[in-house]
């Protein structure tokens, strides 16, 4: 009987045949033990010698690393294996035989790695990162299909910006200029006027210079627009979204988390609702801790750290001023220098998560932002048709996949987070 790992528990005392890669192997005597991966999960299988014969014995011990094979035997439950089983094996069939598979079990530089990603995405723990970034992607379909939202896909090709040009990507769209997306929130605020609750989820691009931890150049964004929903009720769908996404992790990746070592007492915390500071009290904390800020500067990595360490939970960091924040976000009802919007820094170091504002809503306000940051009337005119026709307020945010992975997973490089990153220096593989 053919069947996977992730299902081989279910067969306890029978013997099955899986079709599955060898990770590595050892052997003691009259004893070799494969370690074995099929894309499911992970195993442990027991050759005895006496079980197999010699030829056979011989045959098994000899396979090298990464090559494909059928393993025939029993199921046997196993305390100390992280799945609760391993395989006393009866049989293999050679697929395939790999031949000097670069990635030994020795250490390796980075760069080697990434070099061969292709391959490195089949170690234990980059499995782990994927079925975590797997989970986090399968929880927040249902996290936002329960609470009612549309997932609406924008446009990845675009004539116009959400936040500028400047670290767009260029290209021609035949004779016309257009850009590769940074975001789909202009066109998910159009699709909430049609559907009141909507959510994308898809691949933005940033031209940014930039080599820090936290930063790739291709990610993926999480982006809900809602209508009728003002930034006190965004901010409380934010956390309680965020809370989900933790809460699903911890219930379904549990083998994952220990292959990273994972401390789940930290996800654990992560329970709405999370603490807030506002931008001014934030600039005073960090000015009080001896960090050389001044209002009306944005926050950095180092700033965003001080800051979360102060706290167990995500923290929401509140009403930055105008200046420093795109041009849609909604002004603060009592004051003109500071906006309604958010950021949610993650605990552990690991920076800005989500950015989410309320949005203007005001055609003539929306017209004089226009004015102040020089954009072309000509592109934006179907973007202040939304407040032309009907305007309500709304609010809407984005979560970075990318970097929650990393906190989640306790990764220390977002690099790691996706499958084949899009980095500063590197296209390949």
């Amino acid at each position: 009987m053919k069947t996977t790992i992730k299902q081989i528990g279910s067969h306890e005392n029978e013997e099955v045949t899986i079709g599955a890669w060898l990770a590595n192997k050892r052997s003691s005597g009259k004893i070799a033990f494969l370690q074995l991966r099929d894309g499911t999960g992970f195993i442990q299988g027991v050759v005895v010698k006496s079980d197999v014969g010699e030829e056979a014995f011989q045959q098994i011990k000899e396979i090298s690393q990464e090559s494909s094979l059928y393993v025939t035997g029993v199921v046997k439950a196993d305390d100390r294996a992280p799945s609760g089983y391993e395989l006393g094996v009866t049989g293999v069939e050679v697929i395939h035989e790999a031949v000097d598979y670069p990635i030994t079990p020795k250490e390796h530089g980075t760069e080697f790695l990434m070099d061969h990603r292709h391959l490195w995405l089949r170690s234990k723990k980059q499995h782990a990162v994927m079925v975590i970034r797997n989970e986090i992607i399968r929880a927040t379909y249902e996290f936002f299909n329960q609470e009612g939202f549309v997932k609406i896909d924008p446009p990845i090709l675009t004539g116009s910006s959400a936040e500028g040009t400047t670290n767009l990507f260029h290209t021609k769209y035949f004779d016309e200029d257009a850009y590769l997306s940074q975001s789909g929130q202009l066109y998910m605020e159009a699709a909430a006027m049609a559907f009141n609750k909507v959510f994308s989820f898809g691949p933005t691009f940033r031209a940014e210079k930039s080599k820090t931890r936290r930063h790739l150049i291709e990610f993926w964004m999480i982006e809900p627009e809602m209508a009728f929903m003002d930034h006190e009720e965004s901010l409380e769908l934010q956390e309680q979204y965020v809370s989900f996404i933790a809460e699903a992790v911890l219930a379904n990746c549990a083998q994952e988390l220990e292959a990273l070592e994972r401390d789940t007492g930290a996800l654990e915390k992560i329970q709405a609702p999370f603490p807030r500071i506002s931008y001014d009290d934030a600039v005073a904390f960090l000015q009080k801790e001896g960090h050389e800020i001044e209002w009306g500067e944005d926050f950095g990595a180092p700033h965003e750290t001080a800051i979360a360490e102060a706290y167990e939970k995500p923290v929401f960091i509140t009403n930055y001023p105008k200046d420093i924040k795109a041009f849609y976000m909604k002004p603060h009802p009592d004051r003109d220098d500071v906006v309604l919007c958010a950021d949610l820094i993650a605990p552990e170091g690991y920076g800005e998560i989500i950015g989410g504002s309320q949005r203007i809503d005001d055609e003539a306000l929306l017209q004089q932002r226009y004015d102040e940051h020089n954009l072309s009337a000509d592109a934006y005119q179907w973007y202040m048709d939304l407040r032309k026709y009907g305007s309500v307020p709304h609010s809407g945010f984005g979560l970075g996949l990318e970097r929650t992975v990393a906190w989640i997973a306790g990764i220390e490089h977002v690099r790691e987070t996706i499958p084949f990153p899009r980095l500063l220096n590197r296209l390949y593989p």
